[in-house]
């Protein structure tokens, strides 16, 4: 699209006496530009076309430039090229008056004043001039790549314009009808430095005074459709946003919207000049150009690929209140709030899309959560920021006891305050069901607590954990629990200790860091590290403080776990996705003998995952009130059910989850299972030792249950899990998905179960994990070391748990 007449920039070519030697020295700061240029998107002819000879004017008395056109704006790129005193404390100091001569003989004069109408060009941080602006555009950083030391600064997205050679000026005509005849300038003693003036005859502001609008953009032409990557906006005499992409369906209501397949239709705010053109392009190409003043004047402007579509009902700063239905008081939730053309419009102080959609790994940001394409804020009840007038669609959740609140309310003009109304569905705390994380990553601990307030999260364990030189949370530990909202809540810093090949390992209750943090070198310890420890140390050390441990997102790495299983170390195995394999692994070892909790966590590592997305249920004695260490002790116990959005109840015989049933020879019993959900279920299915021995099925329902009379020949046990229709939409797409810890049945004695086939499989891990420490592992030098466990014999202490292990497997034959 060509560029707009109704600016002309004039030559100084008459009148340059100075080239680029009188600007001052400045460090890494290249010459300015020579010739046409463009400075906010306006023209400007700085010395001359052919870029020869004197390029800048620094006049030492008066001078004048003839004009004898008309003109409703002057725009004049100068600069101050000393401060008229140190320190800016020349604030106001008149450095040189610039007369405007009309045609009828008036004229007008402008005090040119320090940090008003001009400034040196590289001022002082915060001294930028009042009544100027730099020459260059506010602008986006980078999208997708950029320097490392800016990695935390990318996050903010857009950059102040700081200036680069010049501040612009801008004097207004009263008397737009009247030409202009001529320009003078009268310098003091102060030097100035003139590059180029520019004429407007347009009846606009040359220089955005307009704010952001949102837009929409639309790929019109199906040939032209981008399938992948994302639409690219720019605006010559403006600032445009980054575009995103629109969700197309499939909404979740409290859960997310899947990511958009095409970069079309994208959403992006501008701001900008009315003469300004609006670009829209796609790895590089461009697809469609606009006039801003079109998109403004009609609502909407097309090329035949591209359309540009203003989606602004105006805004209303709205404080928000969301409010428990029973309770009627400010309910913690989380919250996502857009209008009808896909426009995220989220509380202040949170993101309308983190991280531009990119990965968030070790990045705490903000209080938000990405599920799709749909970001969400943790709010404690309250929240306020913009809405758009009109309707707006509400997106509320808040764990899985909460019905998801989805719905469209009006924003009048003039409205201040928006109520809305979450209700529960089911309260599994009043029969002493309580839900926890067992291993979340990165949150500070006042982050984990606003997150698991929003999520009805009762404990987080958040981890303390170390990534090669990265060592997190250091500054959390307090080696007691963080209690919130009087008592109800927990937040609790452990640790999880890691080895690539042996296993990691998720600690509770600590009372102190167990050391080393991890070993063995990447990921997780450090280069060219070496085995200083045992996974079977670090339970020993967690236990002798009463402290829980956990095999993490079971079973891999998967070596010392069988060691910590076999010797009794393990209190639990935790899933993180309900896997085949890991529930192959989990059923494995309970045929073979192994009464094992099951626990689930989040493993969160970024925002595009909620705390509890995968939690554990544990459930205390009747009456007894809620505290850490019971939690903990409930899950020891093996009363917990592991759910990713499912709530489950289970009995056999009227014994809970956990619970021995003991049975005089063979005979029959009694299961009854039942599951509600917020979210769409395929099935409920009865486990006896493994195998699926009856099932509920209804595609989409959201309650199901089953009773069934289970015939028992031998020491059993049995569980019951459910299975969503739909993934999560976080990271790892987990699957909606449920499963409880056994309710054991012993059969004409104590409970034993010594599956063959599990049992060798169990001793080989064992085996080869003591082959890996004996022959692959990095140790250190015996004679040049003092180990953290004081013995001479390194090798030795390594490999104690590994027999010990293999002695227990030998006491099962």
């Amino acid at each position: 699209m060509p560029g707009d007449p109704s600016y002309e920039a004039l030559s100084l070519r008459d009148l340059c006496n100075a080239g680029a030697d009188v600007l001052p020295a400045e460090a890494d700061q290249p010459l300015p530009t020579r010739g046409r240029v463009e400075l906010r998107g306006l023209p400007f002819l700085i010395g001359t076309d052919d870029k020869q000879g004197d390029c800048f004017l620094v006049p030492s008395e008066a001078v004048s430039l003839d004009i004898g056109k008309q003109a409703r704006h002057v725009v004049v790129a100068h600069r101050l090229l000393a401060p008229t005193k140190p320190a800016g404390h020349g604030l106001g100091t008149a450095v040189a008056e610039y007369v405007f001569h009309l045609a009828n003989g008036t004229s007008h004069t402008v005090s040119i004043r320090e940090r008003f109408e001009i400034q040196i060009v590289q001022p002082e941080w915060g001294r930028f001039p009042f009544l100027a602006v730099s020459d260059t555009l506010d602008h986006k950083m980078d999208r997708f790549e950029g320097r490392w030391d800016r990695a935390g600064q990318r996050l903010a997205e857009h950059s102040l314009g700081w200036p680069k050679d010049f501040f612009l000026w801008r004097w207004e005509n009263p008397d737009p009808d009247i030409a202009l005849e001529r320009f003078e300038i009268r310098p003091t003693e102060h030097r100035i430095l003139v590059a180029g003036v520019t004429l407007s005859t347009l009846d606009e502001h040359p220089f955005v005074r307009t704010p952001a609008r949102p837009v929409r953009l639309t790929v019109t032409d199906s040939t032209a459709q981008p399938k992948t990557g994302v639409l690219e906006l720019d605006v010559d005499r403006g600032v445009a946003t980054y575009p995103q992409a629109v969700a197309d369906g499939g909404e979740r209501i409290g859960w997310g919207t899947p990511s958009p397949e095409g970069a079309s239709p994208a959403y992006a705010s501008v701001a900008a000049l009315p003469s300004a053109t609006v670009r829209v392009s796609h790895d590089g190409t461009e697809l469609g150009a606009v006039r801003w003043s079109d998109v403004e004047r009609d609502g909407h402007a097309s090329t035949d690929r591209v359309r540009v579509e203003l989606v602004d009902p105006g805004r209303n700063w709205v404080h928000v209140t969301v409010l428990d239905d029973a309770t009627g008081k400010p309910v913690p939730c989380r919250v996502h709030f857009r209008s009808p053309a896909g426009v995220p419009y989220q509380p202040h102080g949170h993101h309308q899309h983190v991280n531009q959609n990119l990965g968030s790994w070790h990045q705490d940001v903000g209080g938000d959560v990405r599920l799709g394409e749909t970001t969400y804020a943790y709010i404690d009840g309250t929240c306020q920021g913009w809405l758009p007038r009109g309707d707006v669609l509400v997106d509320i959740a808040r764990g899985f006891e909460y019905e998801p609140l989805g719905q469209t309310v009006r924003v009048e003009p003039g409205q201040r305050d928006l109520t809305l109304r979450l209700r529960r569905n089911v309260d599994l705390a009043s029969t002493g069901w309580y839900s926890g994380d067992s291993h979340v990553h990165f949150l500070s601990t006042a982050g984990a607590q606003l997150e698991q307030l929003g999520e009805d999260l009762r404990v987080v364990n958040l981890l303390q954990a170390q990534w090669g030189a990265l060592f997190t949370n250091t500054e959390d530990f307090r080696g007691k629990p963080a209690v919130i909202d009087g008592g109800g809540y927990f937040t609790y810093v452990g640790q999880e200790n890691r080895q690539h090949v042996l296993g990691h390992l998720v600690m509770w209750g600590m009372k102190r860091p167990v050391m080393p943090w991890s070993s063995d070198g990447p990921d997780e310890a450090n280069l060219g590290g070496a085995l200083d420890t045992t996974l079977s140390d670090w339970a020993d050390r967690v236990h002798a403080e009463g402290g829980t441990v956990v095999a993490a997102h079971f079973p891999n790495p998967n070596g010392e776990p069988a060691v910590l299983i076999t010797t009794g170390r393990a209190d639990a195995v935790e899933t993180l996705a309900g896997s085949p394999d890991g529930l192959a692994e989990y059923y494995r070892y309970l045929n073979s003998g192994y009464r094992l909790p099951l626990v689930g966590g989040t493993d969160k590592m970024s925002n595009w995952v909620p705390v509890g997305l995968y939690r554990t249920y544990a459930q205390l004695d009747a009456d007894e009130e809620l505290t850490y260490e019971g939690w903990c002790r409930a899950v020891r116990r093996g009363r917990t059910f592991v759910s990713g959005g499912p709530l489950l109840s289970f009995t056999v015989d009227g014994k809970a989850i956990g619970d021995t049933i003991e049975l005089a020879g063979p005979g029959t019993v009694t299961a009854e299972a039942s599951v509600t959900s917020v979210f769409p279920l395929r099935s409920l299915e009865l486990v006896c030792n493994g195998e699926v021995v009856a099932q509920a099925s209804e595609v989409g329902a959201q309650e199901l249950s089953l009773s069934e009379q289970v015939r028992i020949d031998g020491s059993a046990w049995l569980a019951v899990r459910a299975f969503g229709v739909d993934n999560h939409l976080d990271e790892w797409a987990r699957p909606v998905f449920a499963h409880t810890s056994p309710v054991f049945v012993a059969c004409g004695g104590p409970w034993a179960m010594a599956d063959p086939e599990g049992l060798h499989y169990i001793r080989t891990l064992v085996q080869g994990a003591r082959e890996y420490v004996r022959h692959t592992a990095v140790r250190r030098d015996d004679i040049l070391t003092t180990h953290h466990h004081g013995e001479p014999d390194h090798l030795a202490w390594l490999e104690r748990p590994f027999a010990e292990a293999l002695e227990a497997l030998d006491r099962r034959r």
